[in-house]
């Protein structure tokens, strides 16, 4: 494990990029920059549309690591260079930024209330992949939709079981267990969740270190103790559906609570801005989150 990107990561003033969009969702965010399906005729035309776009991203002045202490990738861009460079390697020799990496295969049918994660069944050949690639950490979603106290056991089970793995590889996972933003029961999914996060926590062997991903809590601070736990390096947020400006006020009520936006970071951004006006946008968009996430 590199020691530098941990105390980065651990007590750096920023939020952490998430690039990662993959399979499914890919075409989602290609439409949303202003590339239709009909722009590409394969699988490998359209990866390398959606490289481009996250190159623009990563190669512009405005991702800058005074803002951002990490980025998520996923397996297609982590294989993928920039400017001769492997991407991890772009983003934290030229950029000072910690690279991460997706290993999940998507979410399971729904059952109990929850989706699992899929099986991954090349796990470790990909976590050997990502050391040598000079990757810090991963990242993998489960997705809560009910409070259902059995649904939810078997997700922080697979996902710590999971976690364990790769922190045997010398990676430092990202646990997310997404919890539904338009769950009716999502206080009581809230609850359930950190519960069974403490549980898992302590059966930690005593160096694991770990992350987590969460949605941002109804109730204000209300993983604060989950964040001075010794296995927890830091937690962050997904924006999970909100608007920018609506994760940016609600994260900003959450001290200690970091950003790992999506969507929301790139939402403004299309193919058709000139790199002036790209440049701009992203700029807004990185200085907005960075503010709601050093409250």
């Amino acid at each position: 494990m590199n020691t530098k990107q941990l105390e980065r990561i651990h007590t750096g003033k920023g939020f952490i990029a998430a690039l990662d969009q993959s399979g499914g969702s890919t075409p989602k965010a290609l439409a949303q920059y202003g590339i239709q399906e009909s722009s590409y005729s394969n699988e490998e035309e359209m990866y390398a549309l959606v490289h481009e776009m996250r190159t623009r991203i990563i190669k512009s002045p405005a991702f800058d690591s005074r803002y951002i202490l990490g980025a998520i990738l996923f397996e297609n861009t982590m294989d993928r260079s920039i400017d001769g460079q492997l991407t991890a390697d772009y983003l934290w020799e030229k950029k000072g930024i910690v690279p991460f990496l997706k290993v999940d295969k998507g979410l399971a049918d729904l059952e109990d209330g929850v989706q699992l994660m899929k099986p991954i069944p090349d796990l470790n050949d990909l976590l050997k992949r990502a050391v040598e690639r000079n990757i810090f950490g991963t990242k993998m979603r489960s997705l809560i939709k009910e409070a259902n106290p059995a649904g939810i056991k078997k997700v922080v089970e697979q996902q710590f079981a999971i976690g364990k793995q790769i922190v045997e590889m010398g990676l430092v996972p990202i646990i997310e267990p997404e919890v539904d933003i338009y769950s009716a029961d999502k206080v009581t999914s809230e609850k359930l969740l950190k519960d069974e996060i403490s549980a898992q926590l302590s059966a930690l062997d005593k160096d694991a270190k770990i992350m987590l991903k969460l949605s941002i809590p109804t109730e204000n601070n209300f993983y604060s103790d989950l964040m001075k736990d010794p296995h927890v390096v830091r937690i962050v947020a997904l924006s999970g559906g909100y608007s920018q400006a609506e994760a940016n006020e609600k994260l900003a009520q959450n001290h200690g609570l970091i950003a790992s936006f999506s969507r929301a970071l790139s939402q403004d951004l299309t193919a058709g801005q000139t790199d002036e006006e790209f440049n701009a946008v992203l700029s807004k968009s990185v200085q907005d989150i960075y503010e709601a996430s050093i409250q």
